[in-house]
């Protein structure tokens, strides 16, 4: 027995060893930008690509009225449009987000990330041509569509990403999502300037913009494989699965990795891909569903899409003229991508866990001292200064964990039938909250004026608690050993290898053939 034990730990530290000088390869590093670039770099800069043109957009919908109507448009009216033009992008997303598990059984991966290109390049030709055709009705309809596309975006990319990983590498390559949402957003500030696209006469450029990731995207993914797990698992093409591993993997051997999906196959009650009513009664993942929910609530809720709100006004108390604030406001774009790039390159060393609870604790200091900053800022003259330096620190704590890792969580917790529904649970949570951000924040803000930031410390804290107490870590770890991480606090048993064969011998009626390190079925 004990010989058999120091065989097994001779064999898992020669396959650790064997991980580790494995290299990254240039298929998956392609496919991990790439597939980022057309899906959550977009996201990303539709977030901050309708701030420049706000002036000249609100100036189009009232010549657009008067042209109509014979009348200016009321100040009221105005508001009314634009609240609608830009919160719209959120009910877009959520029914993304809804839509994006059907699209993915359909489809696969790698078919949902192209077919979502789609939306991209219909809501471009949509908000480009709506100055021309004086209809500020295709300004609204193009931003629902692109956050049509950005919801089904974060929830087929983050599977992918997740699902085409070695466990190595997967934390690193599962940080493309949000350095490249952290690049989009830093590109909308860049291009918006006034020397750049940020003018009257050229401000519908910025979302002609729009199809250029997205046509990058189809150029290039359509070379790339599939997801391996997804091929072998839920399509039953082993070959395929074979081939997209030795390409991702960059070497010919890859019958541990298959192996390794078969016995995950093996492990599960059920190989279809489950509903999210299955997905919500399965007492096996309750509380990995309730780490994600909460994650994905404290994503939006930690209060990051408010502080965009102080920044223009501590900006002019700092004394800056109106002129060269966009200038300034480039740095909270280039600290979002700095710290989401140093997040991604530390995160296979350091783990998901710290990083989290680093991120979110960090979050809760910063809020609350710039919280005193602002009570103190009409009395000393330099106090603006640091309370710009906290909005800062507040943008890269967020980054430096919260702003990815939430993502990485939703299909690491997960096993493959799982991992659809569990998506579309945790996009439909993410823009909900973000909806319910930008729909309270400013009653928040009126009745607790500089105070309304102790409400996200609160959010901060009470998730970094949660996080500490219930979530375990899940770096270099199989989703099999990951999902009987949970097992204890779920109260399901830990089945045994035998139990697992068993089990699944039982369920589908096959019989398992074991030789060498082939593993094949046969009908009984």
């Amino acid at each position: 027995m004990d010989e058999q034990k120091d065989d097994q730990t001779d064999q898992d530290d020669s396959t650790n060893n064997s991980e580790k000088k494995q290299s990254l390869t240039a298929c998956l590093l392609c496919a991990a930008f790439f597939g980022s670039l057309g899906s959550s770099f977009l996201y990303g800069y539709n977030l901050s690509v309708v701030n420049a043109p706000a002036l000249y957009i609100k100036a189009f919908y009232n010549k657009t009225w008067i042209e109509r109507y014979g009348e200016p448009i009321s100040a009221e009216t105005v508001t009314l449009l634009w609240s609608i033009t830009v919160s719209i992008f959120s009910i877009g997303g959520l029914f993304g987000a809804l839509s994006a598990t059907l699209i993915i059984k359909v489809l696969g991966r790698k078919g949902t990330l192209l077919l979502n290109n789609s939306f991209a390049v219909i809501a471009a030709v949509l908000l480009s041509l709506g100055e021309m055709s004086r209809s500020f009705e295709m300004l609204i309809i193009g931003r629902l569509i692109m956050g049509v596309d950005s919801g089904i975006a974060l929830s087929a990319l983050p599977m992918y990403l997740g699902e085409i990983s070695p466990k190595h590498f997967r934390g690193m390559i599962g940080q493309f999502n949000s350095i490249l949402i952290c690049l989009g957003v830093f590109t909308g500030q860049v291009l918006g300037l006034p020397e750049l696209l940020g003018q009257e006469s050229t401000w519908i450029y910025l979302f002609s913009f729009l199809a250029l990731p997205a046509m990058l995207q189809l150029c290039v993914l359509p070379f790339l494989p599939e997801s391996p797990r997804y091929l072998l698992m839920e399509r039953r093409d082993e070959a395929g699965a074979e081939k997209a591993f030795q390409r991702f993997l960059g070497k010919k051997d890859v019958s541990q990795e298959l192996e390794e999906v078969h016995m995950e196959s093996r492990a599960q009650d059920k190989l279809h891909t489950v509903s999210v009513l299955q997905l919500l009664k399965s007492p096996a993942v309750r509380w990995q569903l309730i780490t994600v929910i909460i994650t994905m609530a404290c994503y939006q809720l930690c209060g990051l899409n408010a502080i965009w709100y102080y920044t223009n006004g501590i900006l002019r108390e700092a004394g800056f003229t109106e002129s060269i604030l966009p200038y300034i406001t480039l740095s909270t774009g280039a600290i979002e991508t700095l710290a989401a790039i140093i997040s991604g390159l530390v995160i296979e060393r350091i783990g998901r866990k710290p990083l989290l609870i680093f991120g979110f604790f960090s979050m809760a200091v910063f809020f609350s001292l710039l919280t005193v900053f602002l009570n103190f800022q009409d009395r000393v003259s330099w106090m603006p200064y640091l309370s710009y330096v906290c909005i800062l620190a507040v943008i890269a704590s967020f980054c430096s964990g919260p702003g990815g890792i939430p993502f990485i969580l939703t299909g690491e917790l997960f096993e493959q039938s799982y991992r659809p529904a569990a998506f579309m649970i945790a996009g439909t949570v993410n823009w909900l909250s973000n909806f319910t951000v930008g729909l309270l924040f400013p009653f928040i803000q009126e009745t607790l004026q500089s105070f309304s930031f102790l409400v996200f410390v609160a959010v901060c804290i009470l998730g970094s608690i949660y996080l500490y107490v219930v979530l375990p870590e899940t770096k270099n770890k199989t989703f099999m050993d990951i999902s009987q991480s949970f097992a204890k606090i779920n109260k399901m048993p830990i089945p045994s290898p035998g139990q697992e064969m068993d089990s699944h011998k039982n369920d589908l009626g096959l019989t398992l053939d074991v030789d060498s390190t082939d593993c094949f079925y046969s009908s009984v």
